[in-house]
């Protein structure tokens, strides 16, 4: 049966002080969302309230900036064009830095839907998103408030946290820290216990993994 797919767009921009403020929502029956977030600062996955996936984009630059929605092989792709600033401060910060865009973006995505998130240099906080996630990263830092179900992150280096509850762990950090618990351990911690509901994964370089455990009583 032939799906129908993004059937309505709500598109607003608006401006906030010196920062402008971008909004689109999507209703789609489609279960897969991928997410590049090249281009942006600091990424926030948010359950959403209704049907919709809402994406949020806030930039600093005031000229025109885009939120791209596409859809390909069932699932949702959403992608941002941010134009960058070309002040004395800009070209300063290309020194010591190579996040410069000063773009920020929230997506909420009805809970349920697997989300996929890609990106470069790049900070990724989840807010307890009920749904698969898979993260593909070249360097960021990545926070959880409560991992609530299939997790997989890849990155090179950076720094995860997160909050877990019966969960299966199997998290890989050749040159980094991994705690669990405050206890230390090298390179690899696994815990496979069968009464584990779901799977965090991590497979990373460099990055310090910090991880809090907890049981369900």
């Amino acid at each position: 049966m032939k799906k129908i797919i993004l059937l309505s767009l709500l598109f607003i921009s608006t401006m906030l002080f010196s920062q402008k403020k971008v909004i689109k929502k999507v209703e789609t029956n489609l279960q897969e969302i991928e997410i590049s977030t090249i281009g942006l600062d600091d990424f926030v996955l948010e359950n959403s309230t209704s049907d919709f996936i809402e994406i949020i984009l806030f930039a600093e630059n005031p000229n025109e900036q885009h939120i791209l929605l596409n859809t390909e092989n069932n699932v949702v792709q959403i992608a941002f064009i941010i134009e960058e600033l070309q002040t004395e401060e800009t070209i300063f910060r290309k020194f010591i830095t190579k996040r410069l865009q000063r773009a920020s973006a929230v997506v909420k995505i009805p809970k349920g839907k697997k989300a996929t998130i890609f990106g470069e240099n790049i900070n990724i906080e989840s807010k307890s998103y009920q749904g698969n996630l898979a993260i593909f990263i070249d360097e960021g830092i990545v926070k959880f408030n409560e991992v609530q179900a299939e997790t997989s992150i890849k990155l090179y280096e950076g720094s995860i946290y997160a909050i877990l509850k019966n969960a299966k762990i199997e998290v890989t950090s050749k040159l980094g820290k991994i705690k669990i618990n405050d206890i230390l351990y090298e390179k690899t911690y696994q815990n496979t216990s069968e009464k584990n509901q779901k799977t965090f994964t991590v497979t990373s370089l460099k990055a310090n993994i910090y991880l809090t455990t907890q049981k369900t009583q």
